[in-house]
């Protein structure tokens, strides 16, 4: 243990300057970018700042944004209260409610659509995991970020509003599909 304390090297800074103490020299540039900033907005018309909410950005490819339930084509809930989404959320931001034993027979293939689904959106950090474990594809990352409300308890997002925000998904389940193309593809590739 004593021979690792000695094998450790410090690193020797340098002294500062009586004006680099004083931080007047990097004061001085920051001042210099904002005069800068200042001079190509009023005189040359250059804009640096965007005015959001009227210019929004564009969100890059593979952005994960918010999670939100969709509907299919018929106007029904996907979801089938299965809750590995609950169960595989790290921050556990996800709560379901199953319905419980009685099935609706008006629902179509849908056996199971839960009584009570709500995600805390101050919770929920984005990483997706919810959106690859659900097998009906009924939760997708819509490309959303800004996410607001003047309460707490407006950052619980319930079942109607996810499914209001998430809107229709249109075709057919494949998930199972295309993670049996992946597999094929990656036993197809031989590193050499």
């Amino acid at each position: 243990m004593n021979n690792a304390r000695n094998n450790l090297t410090t690193v020797k800074r340098t002294e500062l300057t009586f004006l680099e103490k004083l931080y007047v020299p990097t004061l001085w540039s920051g001042l210099k970018v904002t005069f800068r900033h200042f001079w190509n907005t009023l005189f040359r018309g250059k804009v640096v700042t965007m005015e959001y909410p009227e210019q929004k950005w564009t969100v890059p490819e593979g952005y994960r944004g918010a999670p939100y339930l969709v509907k299919d084509t018929e106007d029904r809930t996907k979801c089938v209260s299965c809750q590995l989404c609950e169960f595989v959320c790290p921050p556990k931001a996800i709560r379901i409610t199953p319905p419980g034993p009685a099935v609706d027979p008006t629902t179509g293939n849908v056996e199971k659509r839960p009584k009570e689904f709500e995600i805390n959106m101050l919770r929920c950090i984005f990483c997706g995991f919810c959106q690859e474990v659900c097998p009906e594809e009924a939760i997708f990352l819509q490309k959303d970020y800004s996410l607001t409300g003047v309460s707490r308890s407006e950052m619980i997002y319930d079942k109607e509003k996810l499914l209001a925000l998430g809107g229709v998904h249109r075709g057919p389940i494949m998930k199972w599909k295309q993670k049996a193309d992946e597999a094929r593809k990656q036993d197809a590739f031989k590193p050499e």
